[in-house]
Protein backbone atom coordinates (compact mmCIF):
# COMPACT_ATOMS: atom_id res chain seq x y z
CA UNK A 1 0.00 0.00 0.00
CA UNK A 2 2.73 2.46 0.98
CA UNK A 3 5.05 1.60 -1.91
CA UNK A 4 2.26 1.70 -4.50
CA UNK A 5 0.75 4.89 -3.10
CA UNK A 6 4.02 6.81 -3.06
CA UNK A 7 5.12 5.55 -6.47
CA UNK A 8 1.65 6.20 -7.93
CA UNK A 9 1.93 9.81 -6.82
CA UNK A 10 5.46 10.07 -8.24
CA UNK A 11 4.33 8.50 -11.54
CA UNK A 12 1.48 10.99 -11.81
CA UNK A 13 3.80 13.92 -11.11
CA UNK A 14 6.50 12.69 -13.51
CA UNK A 15 4.05 12.18 -16.38
CA UNK A 16 2.46 15.59 -15.76
CA UNK A 17 5.76 17.48 -15.66
CA UNK A 18 8.92 15.71 -16.82
CA UNK A 19 7.96 12.87 -19.17
CA UNK A 20 4.70 13.89 -20.90
CA UNK A 21 3.13 10.50 -21.55
CA UNK A 22 -0.41 9.39 -20.62
CA UNK A 23 -0.39 8.37 -16.97
CA UNK A 24 -3.16 5.85 -17.58
CA UNK A 25 -0.85 4.00 -20.01
CA UNK A 26 1.86 3.80 -17.34
CA UNK A 27 -0.68 2.32 -14.93
CA UNK A 28 -1.78 -0.24 -17.52
CA UNK A 29 1.87 -1.23 -18.02
CA UNK A 30 2.36 -1.34 -14.25
CA UNK A 31 -0.52 -3.81 -13.94
CA UNK A 32 0.84 -5.73 -16.93
CA UNK A 33 4.17 -6.12 -15.12
CA UNK A 34 2.45 -7.90 -12.24
CA UNK A 35 0.15 -9.88 -14.55
CA UNK A 36 3.26 -11.17 -16.34
CA UNK A 37 4.66 -12.48 -13.05
CA UNK A 38 6.75 -9.57 -11.78
CA UNK A 39 10.48 -9.58 -11.25
CA UNK A 40 13.03 -9.21 -14.02
CA UNK A 41 11.34 -11.85 -16.18
CA UNK A 42 7.91 -10.25 -15.74
CA UNK A 43 9.34 -6.87 -16.68
CA UNK A 44 10.88 -8.24 -19.87
CA UNK A 45 7.78 -10.27 -20.79
CA UNK A 46 5.51 -7.32 -20.10
CA UNK A 47 7.50 -4.76 -22.10
CA UNK A 48 8.06 -7.10 -25.06
CA UNK A 49 4.35 -8.02 -25.07
CA UNK A 50 3.13 -4.43 -24.65
CA UNK A 51 5.45 -3.18 -27.39
CA UNK A 52 4.37 -6.01 -29.69
CA UNK A 53 0.76 -4.93 -29.24
CA UNK A 54 1.76 -1.33 -29.94
CA UNK A 55 3.55 -2.33 -33.14
CA UNK A 56 0.61 -4.44 -34.34
CA UNK A 57 -1.75 -1.53 -33.60
CA UNK A 58 0.58 0.89 -35.42
CA UNK A 59 0.57 -1.27 -38.55
CA UNK A 60 -3.21 -1.68 -38.27
CA UNK A 61 -3.80 2.06 -37.94
CA UNK A 62 -1.43 2.91 -40.79
CA UNK A 63 -3.30 0.56 -43.13
CA UNK A 64 -6.63 2.01 -41.94
CA UNK A 65 -5.27 5.55 -42.51
CA UNK A 66 -4.50 4.85 -46.16
CA UNK A 67 -7.41 2.52 -46.91
CA UNK A 68 -11.01 3.27 -47.71
CA UNK A 69 -12.70 5.49 -45.14
CA UNK A 70 -15.37 2.98 -44.23
CA UNK A 71 -16.19 1.38 -40.88
CA UNK A 72 -16.24 -2.13 -42.35
CA UNK A 73 -12.67 -1.69 -43.58
CA UNK A 74 -11.53 -0.53 -40.13
CA UNK A 75 -13.42 -3.42 -38.49
CA UNK A 76 -11.78 -5.98 -40.76
CA UNK A 77 -8.33 -4.52 -40.06
CA UNK A 78 -8.88 -4.54 -36.30
CA UNK A 79 -10.02 -8.16 -36.61
CA UNK A 80 -6.82 -8.98 -38.49
CA UNK A 81 -4.78 -7.11 -35.85
CA UNK A 82 -6.49 -9.13 -33.14
CA UNK A 83 -5.69 -12.33 -35.00
CA UNK A 84 -2.06 -11.22 -35.31
CA UNK A 85 -1.88 -10.68 -31.54
CA UNK A 86 -3.06 -14.22 -30.91
CA UNK A 87 -0.76 -15.62 -33.59
CA UNK A 88 2.37 -14.08 -32.04
CA UNK A 89 1.32 -15.25 -28.56
CA UNK A 90 2.52 -18.69 -29.65
CA UNK A 91 6.05 -17.49 -28.89
CA UNK A 92 7.17 -18.14 -25.29
CA UNK A 93 8.03 -14.50 -24.50
CA UNK A 94 4.59 -13.44 -25.79
CA UNK A 95 2.50 -16.24 -24.29
CA UNK A 96 0.32 -13.92 -22.18
CA UNK A 97 -1.99 -12.37 -24.81
CA UNK A 98 -3.65 -9.84 -22.46
CA UNK A 99 -0.31 -7.97 -22.19
CA UNK A 100 -0.21 -7.72 -25.99
CA UNK A 101 -3.77 -6.41 -26.00
CA UNK A 102 -2.83 -3.85 -23.31
CA UNK A 103 -0.24 -2.47 -25.74
CA UNK A 104 -2.61 -2.46 -28.72
CA UNK A 105 -5.34 -0.68 -26.78
CA UNK A 106 -2.88 1.77 -25.22
CA UNK A 107 -1.61 2.85 -28.63
CA UNK A 108 -5.14 3.35 -29.98
CA UNK A 109 -6.09 5.28 -26.84
CA UNK A 110 -2.92 7.37 -26.95
CA UNK A 111 -3.61 8.29 -30.57
CA UNK A 112 -7.12 9.40 -29.67
CA UNK A 113 -6.12 11.18 -26.44
CA UNK A 114 -3.33 13.09 -28.17
CA UNK A 115 -5.58 13.84 -31.16
CA UNK A 116 -2.60 12.85 -33.29
CA UNK A 117 -2.41 10.95 -36.52
CA UNK A 118 -0.57 7.64 -36.68
CA UNK A 119 1.50 9.18 -39.47
CA UNK A 120 2.86 12.02 -37.32
CA UNK A 121 6.55 12.46 -38.07
CA UNK A 122 8.08 13.73 -34.84
CA UNK A 123 8.82 12.68 -31.26
CA UNK A 124 5.13 13.06 -30.42
CA UNK A 125 4.33 10.08 -32.62
CA UNK A 126 1.75 8.08 -30.64
CA UNK A 127 3.75 4.88 -31.13
CA UNK A 128 6.81 6.40 -29.46
CA UNK A 129 4.72 8.01 -26.72
CA UNK A 130 2.88 4.75 -25.95
CA UNK A 131 6.13 2.75 -25.98
CA UNK A 132 7.78 5.22 -23.60
CA UNK A 133 4.76 5.18 -21.30
CA UNK A 134 4.67 1.39 -21.20
CA UNK A 135 8.39 1.21 -20.46
CA UNK A 136 7.99 3.77 -17.67
CA UNK A 137 5.02 1.88 -16.25
CA UNK A 138 6.93 -1.39 -16.28
CA UNK A 139 9.79 0.27 -14.41
CA UNK A 140 7.36 1.65 -11.84
CA UNK A 141 5.99 -1.87 -11.45
CA UNK A 142 9.46 -3.22 -10.71
CA UNK A 143 10.19 -0.35 -8.30
CA UNK A 144 6.91 -0.93 -6.46
CA UNK A 145 7.68 -4.64 -6.16
CA UNK A 146 11.13 -3.80 -4.75
CA UNK A 147 9.63 -1.19 -2.40
CA UNK A 148 7.03 -3.63 -1.13
CA UNK A 149 9.70 -6.28 -0.52
CA UNK A 150 11.86 -3.76 1.32
CA UNK A 151 8.99 -2.51 3.49
CA UNK A 152 7.69 -6.00 4.31
CA UNK A 153 10.98 -7.69 5.13
CA UNK A 154 11.49 -8.66 8.74
CA UNK A 155 14.39 -7.07 10.50
CA UNK A 156 16.48 -9.16 12.90
CA UNK A 157 15.75 -8.55 16.57
CA UNK A 158 18.66 -6.87 18.34
CA UNK A 159 20.24 -9.08 21.00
Amino acid sequence: MVSLGILGAIDTYVTATIIPVPVWVTFIAWASFFACGGGKQGLIKSIVSNWTGILIATITLIIIQFGPAHPIFAAILVGLGTSAMILVSGMKILDFPPAIVFGFASLVGTTAAMNTSIITADLNHPTLVAMAAMLLGGIFGLLSEMGTALLSSKKPVAA
